[in-house]
């Protein structure tokens, strides 16, 4: 919501150029106090935006008008002085004076005729009002009358006033109707946290008691100046003559002032005649109420300061005085001593709790969200699950201090919280034959108590403070509750919680482990959990359980793994039956197009297999050209056969046109491309983007390849090539010089030469068009641009020999390339560096047949990599 600022008659400035001058002064106090009240409830977009004011009307808010304002004010102090003390002391004002009074007189009446022009708030609808007749209406009605009495200059008021009146005090006097905008001023200063609270109430009660005492001083030497003096209280003062000069008598003046409103009492200096004993009555009642305003102001501005010190002073005492009473053990009081301390530290350092609780929802949950997300996501409880669900977890999360020394679990307790360690450190104890002792320490990231939580039992450990921790506590039934409304998350926090259990390998945790994993079985844990979860763990007993009450056998998580694909790749035969007899699908497909007889078959579980041949599962239900391209990648030439037994063709290409030959080329392997090729698969079958097995091998220069393609007869089981050497040469040439990517010739014998419309869709395609100038009329526009997925690139790791390298399909991130490096040779590369060793930052940097290194981080900190371009070079 912008200011509302109208069009100003300062100037003749556009709306835009208002626009960047009112957000470039912008200071925030529009969302404060001190600005435009907030719109009404339920108020629209229309109304909160910035209004646009009539012309010659100006905002409130504008600032230039506050300035305006704040300059009235100072003239308003002049004011309050001036006219009180030509009031009671000069009979006759000097010219001088006159003067200056009518300049400050002359501001005011600026301020008049300007007031016709600035925009009111409505306070029933909270809109300004710029209609100059409602504006004048207004003005008219409330204080236009006073403020142009208090601007008549003392000329006019001698003139026009009866003689007894004549006197300038009297009419100056209602000068002092100006003082209101001092109150409004400091009511507005109150509200600005720009400034102290504690010094702009300060000033004001010595504002109000310095214009008292001035006041009643000038009032008391009036009446004793129109009277006669031996009847006044000016002739109790003994030394006061004709001859005393007027600050002097205006010092006697305020003594007895101060003194009455100070109501010390009356020794030189009291009421004589009737006239200023009236006067000090009236003044007397007046500085009775003055003297409580005063007094209970500061008393609250002093005593607020130390009130909390005094509050934690007197709950030590009565906690001291509780522990003596009752003999608790010294550790036990030490402990209460500094939980006190601590919550006054938090307490008069502005940390309390409360303060966030009132927030809204909102605000709360991004405060959580910036403060402690980076921590709660790295809990090994939280790995995997939603960001909706981590979200939510640290919205409910509070935060809480422990002193040192100080017990947050003690052994047993009721698992009502558990908590997250964001800084500082404890001890895990253990209290064996009556004896602490200290088996674990708990550190930044820790979670500790989760274990009474999850489980529901007595909580294990004692938890002890070494020095002072920051913790986030999660109540019990908020966790839950937020679980299991998140069934899929709550199983991946069960299923970090017992691999963790696992991965400790303590007795102890052994036997919680075994606990856990029963209570599930028989459904006893609170915690939701699913089939997959079931088939994962092997737990037949919890998925029967499971399926006994409703399940669904069929339900797959988000990798769209059904139970039946998980039990089938763990060897589960119990897991694998119940599902069957509950109507779980035998040939569920993953995301990945994995079913579970091929899970099974790559898991080497034969019994799993033979239940799931008896119970309908087929091979051909899924993509079998996957398969095979499967077995050869992981160089497992036994499930290549095995497939060949189910009658699987494992020539056939996958979706992409990929067949196992393409692929067995690619990774070098002659022992599966020579068997392959035995089953017939075609050597000179294109892939989607044109690449045929032989010009693979040709482009590599694998020679024991290239002899095995170069061995089959013609016309047995491939296609003929009528393509002559010189003409691909002089494609390749043709498509190098244009689009600078170098690509190597390839080896083409004269009888094995490919047809040029066998390959408009390939790389080869496309140069033969660049070369010719035609483009192959069955081809797409979008053909006619070298896709990035074409490129070829020799992938090497260093780390396992000179030898290992591998041509690859240039993937579209570097992320996937590494993911590739990790699966193709076993070693997890953090960079990818080119043969010269800069290092590739982009995916678009890497060029057709470049040659790309796998390199580690690590091995370069330790003088590895510099290397490693070397050897490839």
């Amino acid at each position: 919501m912008k200011k509302m600022v109208g069009i100003s008659i300062w100037g003749n400035k556009g709306d835009q150029e208002l626009d960047k001058e009112q957000m470039s002064r912008d200071d925030g106090s529009y969302y404060s106090l001190t600005g435009i009240p907030l719109p009404a409830l339920g108020a629209n977009a229309s109304k909160t935006r910035r209004p646009k004011l009539r012309p010659f009307i100006i905002s409130p808010s504008n600032s230039r008008y506050r300035l305006w304002q704040t300059f009235l004010v100072l003239l308003v102090f002049y004011t309050a002085w001036v006219c009180p003390f030509e009031f009671g002391f000069i009979p006759e004002i000097p010219k001088s004076l006159t003067i200056a009074d009518n300049v400050v007189n002359g501001f005011f009446a600026i301020d008049i005729v300007l007031t016709f022009f600035v925009a009111y708030l409505e306070k029933s609808s909270y809109l300004l009002i710029d209609n100059p007749k409602l504006i004048a209406l207004r003005y008219a009605k409330t204080w236009l009358a006073f403020d142009v009495i208090s601007t008549i200059p003392s000329e006019v008021a001698r003139a026009c006033l009866p003689k007894r009146l004549r006197t300038y005090g009297y009419f100056g006097i209602l000068r002092l109707w100006r003082i209101r905008r001092v109150s409004a001023m400091f009511a507005r200063l109150e509200k600005d946290r720009s400034y102290s609270y504690f010094w702009v109430r300060c000033s004001k009660l010595i504002c109000v008691s310095l214009f008292a005492v001035h006041f009643g001083a000038c009032y008391f030497y009036f009446l004793a100046a129109h009277h006669h003096p031996s009847k006044t209280w000016l002739g109790l003062v003994s030394n006061l003559d004709e001859q005393t000069g007027l600050m002097a008598r205006y010092v006697i003046a305020v003594y007895w002032a101060i003194v009455t409103l100070s109501t010390v009492g009356y020794g030189d200096l009291h009421p004589v005649n009737s006239r200023e004993m009236i006067f000090d009555i009236l003044y007397i009642l007046f500085c009775l109420g003055l003297n409580a305003y005063l007094i209970g102001n500061m008393t609250s501005l002093v005593v607020q300061g130390a009130s909390r010190t005094r509050k934690y002073r007197d709950t030590v005492q009565a906690a001291v005085g509780f522990s003596q009473r009752n003999h608790l053990p010294y550790h036990l009081q030490e402990q209460m001593l500094a939980h006190l301390y601590m919550k006054y530290r938090i307490d008069s350092e502005g940390l309390q709790q409360e303060l966030i609780d009132s927030l809204p929802n909102a605000i709360r949950a991004s405060i959580s969200h910036f403060l402690f997300y980076p921590l709660v996501e790295k809990v090994y409880l939280f790995h995997g699950v939603s960001d909706d669900l981590l979200f939510q977890l640290v919205t409910e999360m509070k935060a809480e201090y422990f002193p040192p020394k100080e017990d947050i679990i003690l052994r047993n307790e009721a698992p009502t919280n558990f908590y997250i360690f964001v800084t500082g450190d404890a001890d895990v104890i253990m209290r064996q034959s009556g004896i602490e002792q200290v088996v674990g320490r708990a550190r930044t990231g820790d979670v500790v108590g989760e274990i009474g939580v999850l489980c529901f039992r007595p909580q294990l450990f004692t938890i002890r403070t070494k020095r002072l921790c920051q913790l986030l506590r999660l109540e019990r039934a908020t966790f839950l509750n937020l679980v299991k409304a998140n069934i899929g998350d709550g199983t991946i926090i069960m299923s970090n919680f017992l691999q963790r259990l696992q991965d400790l390998k303590d007795p102890m945790m052994d036997r919680v482990l075994a606990d856990t994993e029963a209570m599930l079985a028989r459904g006893k844990m609170e915690l939701p959990t699913s089939l997959c979860f079931a088939a994962t763990r092997g737990n037949d007993l919890l998925l029967h359980h499971l399926l006994r009450n409703g399940a669904d056998p069929n339900e797959a998580d988000k990798n769209g793994r059904t139970a039946m694909n998980i039990a089938a790749s763990k060897g589960s035969v119990q897991c694998i039956h119940l599902l069957l007899e509950y109507g779980a699908n035998p040939n569920s497909k993953d995301l990945c197009g994995n079913i579970p007889l091929w899970e099974a078959m790559m898991g080497r579980h034969k019994s799993v297999v033979k239940v799931l041949k008896d119970n309908g599962a087929d091979l051909f239900s899924a993509d079998v050209g996957q398969f095979a391209c499967t077995a050869v990648d992981q160089n497992n030439l036994e499930l290549l056969k095995e497939l060949i037994e189910y009658g699987v063709d494992v020539s056939q290409p996958k979706s992409d046109g990929i067949t196992a030959l393409h692929t067995a080329v690619s990774e070098g392997n002659t022992e599966i491309v020579r068997f392959l090729v035995e089953q017939g698969a075609d050597v000179d079958k294109p892939d989607s983007h044109g690449w045929t097995p032989r010009a693979l091998s040709d482009q590599q220069g694998q020679e024991e390849i290239i002899d095995i393609f170069r061995n089959i007869q013609p016309g047995k089981n491939q296609s003929a090539i009528p393509e002559s050497k010189d003409r691909i040469k002089l494609h390749l040439g043709s498509f190098h010089s244009e689009t600078a990517l170098p690509l190597p010739t390839t080896q083409w014998s004269d009888h094995e030469k490919p047809k040029a419309n066998d390959f408009h869709n390939s790389l080869f395609g496309f140069m033969s068009s660049a070369t010719s100038g035609k483009r192959d009329p069955g081809a797409s526009p979008s053909q006619d641009v070298v896709s990035r997925n074409m490129f070829r690139v020799t992938l090497c790791c260093p780390e396992k020999g000179e030898s290992a390298r591998k041509l690859i399909f240039l993937p579209h991130t570097l992320q996937e390339l590494l993911d590739i490096g990790a699966k193709k040779f076993g070693f997890s590369a953090t960079k990818i560096l080119t043969k010269e060793g800069a290092e590739v930052e982009d995916m678009a940097l890497v060029r057709d047949n470049d040659h790309l290194v796998l390199a580690s981080d690590v091995g370069h900190e330790h003088g590895q990599d510099d290397d490693l371009p070397r050897k490839q070079d």
